[in-house]
């Protein structure tokens, strides 16, 4: 397999399968200096740790996150920083029937195909939804690195849940309440709705999907890499990495098709003497760069695939149709666990940018590494 470095400058390498014996990254080009812990890391890995919640699977990984290299003393080094978790709670034997009758929307058949046989399948492999742990462990640091150095903010909220979706409010009540209830939904009314969407769908052995947006705050101008690296780009393909994703847009996005030019452009204007668009139909992003405005970015999720409801497939060595049910257990919306996986990989393709920009030395001093 290839295609498993994500960046230039801030580069993230993802390693491990979903019942392997671990899950892990590699951040190479993270600067010396930054002052960082294993905690530092498992608190955003916990909100994305699976059996916290009735909303979520039920598998029971403790996800406890151990750093191998690249910090020494409390401080990034300037070296590769290793980091992985153990899996632990598997149980591989509900996918041995994969291999004769591959599950409708998973990549079982497809995997076996590309690699003759050789992926392994447990779980999905490569393919599952797990391996985002090493994401979120990625995306930890490149969040504090922008925090510390640039007051760089990023905040991911579920937009959306079953058609429910959240109110617009303020970012002051998004910052407050995002992650106040199981659904990861700043809008408690909402909440509670979607709450009983993804209940009712596990209870009827099926699955909802969903929208997560994400917002990044203080992001300077001009960054990005037109034509082919553009900020909207990179981070496009960033999120399309994650598993379920099927669309991402930004600021008015696909309601941009429906308006006027004279609708949807953003004018410009002085705002504290600088210039700024007044608007952001863009979602902070023109031209490939950013515009200085916020970044809004929403990230479509399809119903997770793994539903108990009876579904067509293959027989692989029959040749002939069947009938399948997926046993094990999985998460019947992946939503609020895809939170803290879009603010990682928000993160990771804006350190970056930043990097390659300049904006961030290859050594911290000062308040950046105290």
């Amino acid at each position: 397999m290839s295609g498993n470095m994500l960046g230039k400058r801030f580069m993230v390498l993802s390693f491990g399968e979903s019942h392997g014996r671990c899950i892990g990254a590699v951040v190479d080009g993270c600067p010396a200096g930054l002052r960082l812990s294993e905690q530092d890391i498992q608190a955003l890995l916990d909100l994305r740790r699976p059996g916290q919640s009735i909303v979520t699977t039920q598998r029971k990984e403790e996800d406890k996150v151990e750093i191998l290299s690249g910090v020494f003393n409390g401080y990034t080094t300037g070296a590769p920083i290793t980091m992985l978790i153990w899996n632990k709670d598997i149980i591989s034997k509900d996918y041995e029937r994969v291999l004769e009758t591959p599950r409708p929307s998973h990549a079982d058949y497809f995997a076996r195909l590309k690699y003759g046989g050789f992926n392994d399948y447990r779980g999905g492999g490569r393919f599952s939804g797990r391996i985002t742990a090493g994401y979120v462990m990625a995306g930890a640091i490149a969040l504090k690195l922008l925090r510390e150095t640039l007051k760089i903010e990023v905040l991911a909220y579920t937009k959306r849940i079953a058609g429910i979706e959240a109110r617009p409010l303020p970012i002051e009540t998004i910052r407050e309440k995002r992650l106040a209830n199981e659904v990861r939904c700043p809008d408690e009314e909402a909440a509670e709705d979607m709450k009983r969407a993804i209940l009712e769908a596990r209870s009827s052995g099926d699955s909802v999907g969903g929208i997560v947006e994400c917002i990044a705050l203080n992001v300077p101008p001009c960054l990005g890499e037109p034509v082919f690296d553009s900020l909207d780009s990179d981070l496009s393909k960033a999120l399309f990495s994650i598993p379920a994703v099927k669309g991402v847009e930004f600021g008015a996005g696909f309601k941009a098709a429906d308006m006027r030019g004279s609708e949807h452009n953003d004018p410009l204007g002085l705002v504290d003497g600088v210039v700024r668009p007044l608007t952001n139909n863009a979602g902070g992003i023109v031209g490939g760069l950013s515009t200085g405005r916020e970044i809004v970015v929403r990230v479509a999720f399809k119903p997770a695939a793994s539903i108990s409801k009876p579904q067509q497939t293959i027989n692989v060595k029959k040749r002939g149709v069947e009938e399948v049910v997926v046993t094990g257990r999985h998460d019947p919306c992946v939503i609020p666990r895809a939170v803290p996986i879009v603010e990682s990989v928000v993160g990771i393709v804006l350190a970056d940018h930043a990097i390659r920009a300049g904006l961030i030395p290859p050594v911290l001093k000062g308040e950046a590494s105290s």
